[in-house]
């Protein structure tokens, strides 16, 4: 167990934390849980710095990294469709590509084959975190309004997502061939 590590159980531990916090999204409540949230997807950007900046890079952290991931978007995404503020379609477009892709990776590091994250996934990534902050405020402030630039956000995180997946699923299927050629 190492600090990466524990950063990346830090994250895990917050997604119950923020879904608790979240549950009767009052606008306090609903600000809370957008902080826990960024707090929590900015940890993600903590462990893997840390574990590539002291070597520290481990099985253990491989393997829970995209886990915690998956649990703090899956668990927004969720909720913001039960409180109508995500379409339930556009919820699971992204969660259904986020579950191919950890199945892809699966299979491609049973066969060798390590599938990194590509510029389109990182920028989904960011984008994704950005709407669901906006999407879990929810609200306006002056003539901003959180819920309209989060749902666009989303769209956009959505498009990248698709594009990354595909882009992964083109990069497994040549990494296959050129191994079949060999």
């Amino acid at each position: 167990m190492n600090l990466p590590n524990l950063v990346t159980l830090l994250r895990i531990f917050l997604v119950p934390v923020f879904i608790l916090v979240f549950l009767t999204p009052t606008a306090s409540r609903s600000l809370a849980a957008a902080v826990i949230f960024l707090f929590a997807a900015l940890t993600d950007l903590m462990d893997g710095y840390l574990a590539r900046q002291w070597g520290q890079i481990t099985k253990l952290g491989k393997f829970l990294d995209p886990i915690a991931d998956k649990l703090l978007v899956l668990a927004a995404l969720i909720l913001l469709v039960d409180f109508q503020r995500v379409s339930s379609w556009l919820a699971i477009v992204i969660i259904g590509r986020e579950l191919a892709m950890t199945g892809l990776r699966a299979i491609a590091s049973s066969s060798g084959i390590v599938i990194a994250a590509d510029e389109a996934g990182k920028y989904k990534m960011a984008i994704q975190t950005i709407s669901i902050v906006l999407l879990i405020l929810g609200y306006k402030v002056g003539t901003i309004n959180f819920h309209v630039w989060g749902t666009f956000l989303l769209w956009i995180s959505m498009v990248l997502a698709i594009l990354s997946g595909v882009q992964s699923f083109m990069k497994f299927l040549s990494q296959i061939n050129s191994e079949r050629m060999k």
